[in-house]
């Protein structure tokens, strides 16, 4: 019986709705200027023979309002004739930030939503407020206002302008861990990216609050705990807090460290019967009663993938399976394999690449379509295109198609401007004070080719460069290039070289890969000079024909935030010189690097030999001074530039130079008590070298013998490097250990080092 009353009820109500509903015959609208009136009738979404009622004239009202088109809309019944009024909102003619200093007015208006020539609206408006307000939380300036205002024009148009005071930075007071028994708060704040404020931080931004900082500092802090055998470590909390005066912030961690646990057994699940478990055994970084170490786990996956590629499996993935025991606290370990289907390359899809041409993307990603799919592949692809620095961000995308064994492959690429303009200016003891400026185009045209122009003038030294290099040359792993420069060397007042000299080269390069870590190059350059020796007088004309080859080793392992690195570089060159110049002759030289990290990465010993001769094909076997080896400053700490070896009697200041020299290093670098975010490090060094005698129709001047030799010299020292924003430099102090009477020393020198 009340089921039937419902019923009722409900058929009564749909009867009164059909009754008071109308038929729509005609609908008006006025108030519309830019629009016409059937878009908005569209817009409305009710149509001539329509049924409206008071609950379809209020849809109605709020669809059009919320189109943003309107700043306002009345919609009402007029018998059969459904009356639209309408307000239109201005036109935005432009939009403009104001007082933002902290933060580039670009980054900003990346994150508004209102644009020029579109609708004026209040709420996007406020939604832009609040989306730049977050970006300078982020950057720490909690008190920032941003006041946008609205400046009326004629024709309904409007300007916008966002006002923005920032304020002062929100500095993080002090960094506090709770519960923490196995590492000390400081040894934790060494852990994590976030720094208390201090005055000498004013080149970071670490010790600014950044809320998104703080959840990446509790991923380090799981990581680092994970390193040290505690698997069940936990952040219980992780918070902020403003201090009473709310002008900076404590941030407090409360953790739950758990038991630290040790490695027991271990084993491999192996499928593979033709791979053997042993040799599998042999190649893991872990072992038994080793401190458990998430790092060492994922080393030792990644050498389980390599070897197990070596026979022909290049799809699996492995698994570390723990088994902890709680009681013994000992965890053991599983490495379980698991097969995969082969997968193979459907399509590969570039997309947003408006400027670079496919073929240059191309040339960087080591698959092509047909080819078996491999994530270490495609994640090498991806690296390879990032370190172009064509762009800005590469992401693979691979879709599994149904039904079949294929991948297509989306690359999905944005790019960025790729032109530099450098400028800088500087002080070396070598070059003294200097100033430097140059235009560099990375990807020319879109083709990847790189084009040079840059110059500097300095106290002993001015040069003028330009460079062109073809990356793929005739479409093939080639690279091919050509350079001219003007160089002018004014060493009669530089230490002990004694000479000066104008120097125009044109050359051309080619070069091209051997291996993963070998490469070679060939040049050919003619030179043509004027040498002004102090020594002979007068200016000597010299012209240099040079064909000559280069086979470079390059395997380096580089921890990128440390600046370390555990590896070897070499070069080994040979050049000949001749062709019908001025002088005939044969250049050999050999240089090697090798360097080793330790300690977290954090300090670095390195070691390097530079090996040169010169052989003289002429009949008197005699070679300029301006083209000999010269030793010292730079290549000998503790020593003058061009400050050892043998001398002219009476122009005992300069050196004469060597026909060949043979000069090394044994270098310590290691962190001091400033933060790693300032790239700041100490170093120790012993150096030690010998240059060779000269021709031997330096061996005497006017009648009388000149001071030759080709004895040892070493030194020893201690320094700072600094990798600054201008590039890196060396502070360091040496001490000459070996040394002759006639030699020059220079304790202090300020050199820019070179970068691996």
């Amino acid at each position: 019986m009340q089921k039937n009353k419902l019923l009722f009820l409900i058929f009564l109500i749909g009867i009164c709705n059909i009754a008071n509903a109308t038929v729509v015959s005609r609908i008006d609208v006025k108030g519309n200027q830019r629009m016409d009136a059937e878009s908005v009738r569209i817009l409305s979404d009710v149509k001539i023979g329509d049924n409206v009622n008071s609950e379809t004239i209020n849809n109605v009202a709020k669809k059009l309002q919320s189109s943003g088109y309107f700043s306002n809309v009345n919609a009402q019944l007029n018998g059969n004739v459904l009356k639209i009024s309408v307000i239109e909102a201005p036109v935005i003619n432009m939009v403009t930030i104001e007082g933002n200093d902290e933060i580039d007015t670009d980054d900003l208006k990346k994150e508004i939503k209102t644009k020029e020539r579109t609708s004026y609206d209040i709420s996007v408006i406020g939604a832009d407020v609040q989306r730049m307000l977050t970006l300078y939380q982020r950057k720490g300036f909690f008190g920032t206002k941003i006041n946008p205002k609205k400046i009326d024009l004629d024709n309904n148009r409007v300007n916008v302008v966002y006002e923005i005071t920032e304020g002062h930075p929100t500095y993080i007071r002090d960094i506090d861990f709770e519960n923490n028994k196995k590492f000390s708060a400081r040894t934790l704040r060494g852990e994590i990216l976030s720094r208390e404020h201090a005055w000498w931080r004013f080149m970071t931004q670490f010790d600014v609050y950044d809320e998104d900082r703080i959840k990446y500092d509790q991923q380090l802090l799981h990581q680092f705990y994970m390193r040290n055998g505690f698997l069940d470590f936990r952040i219980t909390d992780a918070k902020g807090e403003f201090t009473p005066t709310r002008e900076y912030y404590s941030v407090k961690y409360t953790v739950d460290e758990g038991n630290q646990y040790k490695i027991g057994e271990i084993s491999i699940d192996n499928p593979f019967e033709d791979v053997p478990t042993k040799e599998l055994l042999k190649i893991l970084t872990v072992s038994k009663k080793d401190i458990y170490n998430i790092d060492e786990i994922d080393a030792s996956i990644n050498a389980l993938r390599g070897a197990i590629a070596d026979y022909g499996y290049a799809f699996i993935n492995v698994d570390a399976v723990p088994n902890k025991h709680e009681d013994t606290r000992i965890v053991d370990l599983d490495f379980k394999i698991n097969k995969t289907h082969r997968i193979y390359i459907n399509n590969i899809n570039l997309l947003g690449n408006v400027r670079t041409f496919d073929n240059v993307i191309e040339h960087h990603m080591p698959m092509r379509e047909g080819d078996p799919f491999s994530l270490q592949t495609t994640e090498t692809a991806r690296q390879n295109l990032m370190r172009t620095r064509y762009f800005k961000n590469v992401q693979m995308v691979p879709t599994r198609l149904a039904d079949a064994n294929m991948m297509n492959l989306d690359v999905k690429i944005e790019e960025q401007p790729t032109g530099e303009l450098s400028g800088g200016f500087g002080w070396s003891s070598i070059n003294g004070f200097m100033v430097d400026a140059g235009i560099t185009e990375n990807n020319f045209m879109g083709r990847g080719q790189i084009v040079q122009i840059k110059g500097s003038i300095a106290q002993y030294q001015r040069q003028a460069v330009f460079s062109f290099t073809e990356p793929f040359l005739f479409n093939r792993e080639l690279s091919g290039g050509f350079d001219v420069s003007y160089t002018q060397y004014k060493y009669s007042k530089l230490g002990g070289y004694g000479y000066d000299r104008d120097s125009f080269s044109i050359s051309g390069r080619l070069g091209w890969r051997l291996t993963d870590h070998w490469t070679q190059s060939v040049r050919l350059s003619a030179t043509f000079d004027q040498n002004y020796d102090l020594q002979l007088g007068g200016w000597h004309k010299a012209d240099l024909y040079t064909l000559g080859t280069n086979l470079r080793y390059y395997n380096l392992n580089t921890n990128f935030q440390q600046n370390t690195h555990t590896g070897i570089v070499g070069d080994l060159g040979a050049s000949y010189t001749g062709f019908g110049g001025t002088n005939t002759f044969m250049r050999y030289n050999a240089d090697i690097t090798a360097m080793v990290k330790f300690f977290d990465d954090r300090w670095q010993l390195s070691t390097s030999w530079d090996l040169g001769y010169i052989q003289s094909l002429e009949s008197d076997n005699y070679i300029p001074r301006v083209y000999r080896y010269f030793l010292g400053g730079d290549s000998l700490r503790g020593f003058d530039v061009a400050g050892i070896g043998s001398r002219n009697w009476y122009y005992r200041s300069y050196s004469l130079g060597g026909l060949w020299k043979a000069n090394g290093s044994t270098q310590l670098n290691f962190p001091i008590f400033i933060p790693d975010e300032y790239q700041i490090k100490g170093f120790v060094f012993a150096d030690y070298g010998i240059l060779g005698k000269p021709p031997r129709r330096e061996y005497e001047f006017n009648g009388k013998p000149n001071i030759i030799d080709d004895d040892w010299r070493t030194s020893v020292g201690v320094g700072i490097y600094w990798n600054t924003p201008m590039g890196p430099m060396n502070f360091s102090w040496g001490w000459p250990l070996k040394i002759n009477e006639y030699d020059q020393e220079q304790r202090f020198l300020l050199s820019f080092a070179t970068q691996f």
